[in-house]
């Protein structure tokens, strides 16, 4: 009995942890990230309408700062930010099944398959970070998943990508 309780519990937990979003970062091996104490965001590239930038831009904030980064003018890591956003088309088919005759499946009979397609657009966001002094990348995270079609999946789910990304940083200190 315990033994299926276990089963029971590991599943749930590892349902629990699942994410919507595709997250993975990179970083250079040769930068030293406990020497990094402030930043400045800099949105070139940030093509949102401004309730969404205003989105990222807090969270990210928000994240630095709990990382014990400080935003200042002459800063040790410049933040770049971009989003962008893709067409995906889905396409599923199903065969529920239909009327078979002898031969387990192999006999004659009528079988039928339905095909569905979807169109949305799934967005991305990519936060670079660049050491001042060398003005080289040392690490960049991007997500991936966001359902800009749906403004309210939008306001919850910009918050939760920004924040699955700054996890991996710094490298190797994951809470």
């Amino acid at each position: 009995m315990k033994k299926y309780i276990f089963i029971l519990l590991a599943a749930t937990l590892g349902l629990s942890s699942c994410s919507p979003f595709k997250v993975r970062s990179d970083y250079a091996e040769t930068a030293n990230f406990t020497s990094y104490k402030t930043y400045k965001i800099r949105i070139d590239d940030l093509k949102l309408n401004d309730i969404d930038k205003d989105r990222v831009l807090n969270e990210l904030s928000r994240q630095l700062q709990s990382k014990g980064l400080q935003s200042g003018e002459n800063p040790d890591l410049i933040v770049n930010v971009k989003a962008n956003h893709k067409k995906v088309t889905d396409i599923t088919t199903s065969n529920p099944g239909g009327m078979w005759g002898w031969g387990g499946g192999f006999g004659w009979g009528i079988g039928m398959n339905r095909t569905w397609s979807s169109n949305y657009n799934e967005g991305a966001i990519i936060v670079d970070l660049i050491d001042s002094k060398t003005n080289k990348l040392v690490w960049q995270g991007i997500g991936s998943g966001i359902s800009v079609d749906r403004p309210q999946a939008k306001q919850k789910q910009i918050p939760q990508i920004v924040a699955e990304i700054m996890a991996n940083y710094p490298p190797g200190m994951k809470k």
